[in-house]
């Protein structure tokens, strides 16, 4: 199980989100890559960055910043955030991003993530964000009909990186991961599946060691800046479940 930190853009600073509001949010850096470089510091083997205002407008936004956190570390870096087209997953890769996440084209395009799939083969990622069973687009902003298992059944085949699976009535809010609906995702898919949202400590890394063993890796955030998880710790934890596979 690898531990990520995650790194949300918004306005150019290093902020979290609850439950995806874009109007309740915590700043918590006005330098998101001296923020970068504290958790590479720290140990972090890999950093989950997202482009909030590019999520609702629907075109990357925080280009520059990324650019930036690229040039000031060492490990892989994974972007989410505003990417619908192929033009933008060609420009994140060509800036050295190691991983595209594609959210509401997995749902509205899914012929994209399938052409993207085949020209950068386990170089995207998908994320399903889903709220009372049914995946969230547009930053969260739009409700879809579609459910998680659905999605995923519509790009079986797909040479995906990871899925990157978020209950965001948890997001943010440190209440502790959804096992039934993780276990419910690993049991779907071969595809690695990353956890987002809802981590409130590191006994919720135990438990989902002990309940949903088959999870590649878990993206913290909120729990992380408060100070209730401590990274090193939680990264520890973590390398005593087994090689990493994502």
């Amino acid at each position: 199980m690898v531990i990520i930190p995650a790194i949300d853009l918004k306005d150019g600073k290093c902020v979290r989100l609850r439950q995806g509001d874009m109007n309740a949010e915590t700043v918590y850096s006005d330098d998101p890559v001296t923020m970068a470089k504290q958790w590479e510091t720290q140990g972090a083997t890999r950093l989950h960055l997202v482009d909030l205002n590019g999520a609702v407008e629907g075109t990357p936004r925080h280009l520059n910043e990324i650019q930036a956190i690229l040039s000031g570390v060492e490990i892989p870096v994974e972007v989410g955030g505003g990417i619908r087209d192929m033009e933008r997953i060609t420009t994140y890769i060509e800036m050295g991003v190691q991983w595209v996440i594609l959210g509401t084209a997995a749902v509205q395009n899914p012929s994209l993530v399938r052409e993207a799939c085949t020209r950068f083969p386990n170089k995207i990622m998908i994320s399903l964000d889903v709220r009372d069973g049914y995946v969230a687009w547009q930053g969260w902003v739009e409700q879809s009909n579609v459910t998680s298992l659905a999605a995923l059944n519509e790009l079986d085949g797909c040479a995906l990186a990871a899925v990157v699976f978020t209950d965001i009535s948890r997001d943010g809010m440190k209440t502790g991961p959804n096992i039934e609906a993780i276990r419910s995702i690993t049991m779907a898919t071969e595809t690695p599946v990353i956890l987002s949202g809802g981590i409130s400590g590191i006994d919720d890394i135990r438990t989902l060691q002990s309940e949903v063993s088959e999870i590649a890796g878990v993206i913290v955030g909120k729990a992380l800046y408060d100070g209730n998880l401590n990274l090193p710790e939680a990264l520890q934890l973590a390398s005593s479940s087994g090689p990493q596979t994502c």
